[in-house]
């Protein structure tokens, strides 16, 4: 039995007569809309502008053109692939009544002929088709995407954001020291509170200060990264100025609950919350599907081998959970989980060592073994 929130197939009986059906392979400059209209032999498809006024009133007016055959219909749905577009046209669309889904795009089968004709025509016929199938409750042709509110997308920018100043922080660094390494210069910390005026002092192998050109990429580069740094620090003090302000919100009270658990921060607390907990994921496995880190096996005929972690999923999570799992083995060490992977690894095989995966339960049960802080 199809569970309450498996995407992979429609919950509602389809009455194909009753039912305007429209695709739309949407892109930056245009929307081709693709539709199954009751009673109208063709299947007409309609270039548009990306408006979604424009495309309301495609869909009204495909309507009562069935209307005008004799048919009634009484059910109007949608469906797209994510994208760069997002969730907006999805909630614009289920506010006016009209019933709009989301394609998981990795999920729709495509041809694997090497030269395949791909065209937004060709698009719309396969997804015409995949979406055809999930009405109808048949499973495997395609599945949907959970589309969340717009309070619950953008509870997700702080820690996307943060994580992009990150990368762009180890960059810079990166970029730093190599620039110092090709005048023969190592040691230099440039995330050390001094690092600016060390720059002045710094001299090459020969005994010579920094060339101009040099030191002035250099300059540039110091106040880019005090930039970045400053823009990481607003994005936590805001974070802990949320949670002491409202602590007794749900996701705020699941954020303080995981970062009592010794090993695991308020990064890691907020972006399983806001990533993983705030979808009505069914268990361990699906958690585990929706970060990608399921095995992907090959077996066909006589050959059987595992080719690791399937990595179909959401990236940030996996990331997370693998450094969760390293770092729960380092401050946990007493927990069942970190015995049992003590167990699994004791040959020390290098193969053995794989990173394991933690899973955190909402109900606020403590796993056996392991430490929390104080409540606070």
């Amino acid at each position: 039995m199809p569970q309450p929130n498996d995407l992979s197939r429609s919950r509602v009986a389809l009455d194909q007569d009753r039912t305007l059906i429209a695709v739309i392979e949407m892109s930056q400059s245009s929307w081709l809309v693709a539709g199954i209209v009751p009673g109208i032999e063709r299947q007409p498809a309609k270039k548009l502008e990306p408006d979604a006024e424009a495309l309301l009133g495609l869909l009204w007016r495909w309507r009562d053109e069935a209307v005008k055959t004799g048919g009634t219909i009484t059910r109007l749905v949608v469906a797209f692939e994510a994208g760069r577009d997002g969730f907006w046209l999805a909630r614009w669309l289920l506010a006016r009544g009209v019933e709009a889904f989301i394609i998981h795009s990795t999920s729709v089968a495509v041809s694997r002929e090497h030269r395949r004709a791909k065209t937004d025509r060709l698009d719309t016929e396969l997804l015409k088709r995949a979406f055809l199938g999930w009405l109808r409750g048949e499973p495997h042709h395609c599945s949907m995407v959970a589309i969340p509110t717009i309070e619950a997308e953008d509870a997700k920018r702080p820690n996307r954001e943060r994580e992009n100043l990150v990368g762009e922080r180890t960059r810079i660094v990166n970029r730093m020291k190599a620039t110092l390494a090709r005048l023969g210069i190592r040691g230099f910390t440039p995330t050390a509170r001094t690092a600016a005026a060390a720059l002045e002092t710094l001299r090459t192998p020969e005994g010579v200060g920094l060339p101009p050109n040099t030191l002035a990429e250099l300059r540039r580069d110091m106040a880019r990264l005090g930039f970045v740094r400053g823009q990481i620090g607003e994005i936590e003090a805001a974070r802990l100025e949320r949670l002491a302000q409202q602590p007794e919100e749900r996701p705020h009270a699941m954020v303080r609950l995981l970062a009592r658990v010794i090993g695991m921060g308020i990064e890691t607390a907020d972006l399983l919350v806001n990533e993983v907990f705030s979808r009505q994921l069914r268990d361990r496995k699906a958690v585990a599907r929706y970060a990608g880190l399921t095995g992907s096996p090959n077996e066909s005929g006589a050959r059987r081998r595992e080719k690791g972690l399937a990595k179909a999923g959401n990236a940030r999570v996996r990331r997370g959970m693998v450094q969760l799992a390293w770092r729960f083995l380092l401050f946990q060490k007493d927990s069942a989980l970190a015995q049992w992977f003590r167990a699994r690894t004791a040959d020390a095989r290098g193969g053995t060592r794989k990173t394991m995966v933690v899973r955190l339960v909402t109900t606020g049960e403590t796993p056996e073994g392991v430490a929390l802080r104080p409540a606070t």
